[in-house]
């Protein structure tokens, strides 16, 4: 029977072997959507020189160049920021470009495209829905400077604007604690994974999604803006947030540490009157 010292050692030589690897089998999902091919399907595997560093992503465009350049997939960055290479690898919804070979287990790698998206062909979704979703979100801070009582509110000519006598917009104040509470629903790089992992998007078309709603409460936390009753008007409904039974398989997927799941419950928190949104503070305008 082997102790715990001795697990951790057998299991430290397996993940050595694991990456030492120095080729590998991958199989991608094969299927022209756009030309009628939607009920049909195959993979084709290939095999593919790996390092210790090589990304999932560097193996696909390794294929792409050397050993069938059809094979389509979605990518810019390389570098996990825009979120345009989302696909499931081995069933889970990951980004390729931050996913290493060497931190998957098993001798074959499997890509497939995202579930809840239109597929177009092979790794390629189609993202329409999923940025209407977040459009209708209003996801802009609003602030209707109008309703803010101005000291001596200053007066400005404008040739650019019809009217000339055009109000100044004021500087917010904001304390660490304010930015805090929304900081870190902003790392939102859209890639989809979250949307992709919840069991909701995939029943109801309607319901904005993780992301979404997600977003909706950064913007829903920022003291800046001043649309708290039209927010959450949007999203209190059938197909809203209450859709949302907290399965939270959107923030383990998701490569930025957003969790959408916290973000969806302190959302309903908002709805129900437990939280309430700080006023506004005007910041004092110096010359320079």
């Amino acid at each position: 029977m082997l102790t715990g010292v001795k697990r951790t050692h057998t299991k430290l030589i397996e993940v050595s072997k694991e990456s030492s690897r120095d080729k590998i089998m991958i199989g991608v999902f094969r299927r022209n959507t756009v030309k009628g091919d939607t009920h049909s399907h195959h993979y084709d595997t290939f095999e593919v020189p790996v390092k210790r560093w090589t990304t999932v992503l560097d193996t696909l465009l390794y294929v792409k160049e050397h050993l069938d350049p059809s094979i389509s997939i979605r990518y810019s960055c390389r570098m996990a920021s825009c979120g345009s290479c989302g696909m499931k690898i081995n069933g889970t919804p990951r980004l390729a470009c931050f996913t290493r070979v060497s931190e998957l287990e098993g001798d074959k790698i499997t890509c497939t495209p995202l579930s809840n998206f239109p597929h177009i062909r092979d790794l390629v979704t189609d993202f329409f829905y999923f940025f209407e979703h977040h459009r209708n979100m209003k996801p802009y801070i609003h602030n209707e400077y109008a309703d803010i009582k101005q000291r001596g509110a200053e007066i400005i000519p404008s040739k650019d604007i019809d009217d000339a006598n055009t109000k100044l917009l004021r500087e917010f104040k904001q304390t660490p604690e304010d930015v805090e509470r929304y900081s870190q629903f902003s790392y939102c790089i859209k890639c989809g994974l979250c949307y992709s992992a919840c069991p909701t998007a995939g029943e109801d078309l309607k319901y904005p999604g993780p992301q979404a709603l997600a977003q909706m409460y950064r913007y829903v936390a920022d003291t800046r803006d001043n649309a708290l009753k039209e927010r959450l008007d949007i999203v209190d409904n059938r197909h809203g947030v209450w859709r949302c039974h907290f399965p939270a398989s959107c923030s383990v997927v998701c490569p930025k540490g957003v969790d959408p799941a916290l973000g969806i419950q302190l959302l309903k928190s908002y709805l129900l009157g437990k939280s309430k949104r700080k006023e506004k503070k005007i910041a004092e305008l110096f010359d320079r």
